[in-house]
């Protein structure tokens, strides 16, 4: 899953040192356009709904790989 956040996060705003510790806002310097938009390529590609409450939960790399694991997805 860790791979599939550096492809998105960088196919978004050209930045790709990640790791399970990155923070996107303060490591990354992402503004809320840019989480927005790596949002909605992680819904296109699995095929789901984040709600925003969620998303604003998903500070760091590893909270997203442990959102997608309770939704059941393990890629």
């Amino acid at each position: 899953m860790l791979d599939v956040i550096k492809e998105i996060v960088y196919e978004v705003t050209g930045k790709g040192d990640i790791t399970m510790d990155t923070d996107f806002l303060e490591d990354l310097a992402l503004n809320s356009f840019d989480v927005m938009c790596i949002v909605g390529k992680f819904e296109e590609r699995y095929d789901m709904d984040i709600p925003i409450k969620d998303v604003r939960q998903l500070k760091k790399a590893r909270d997203v790989v442990e959102y997608m694991k309770k939704k059941g997805i393990t890629e």
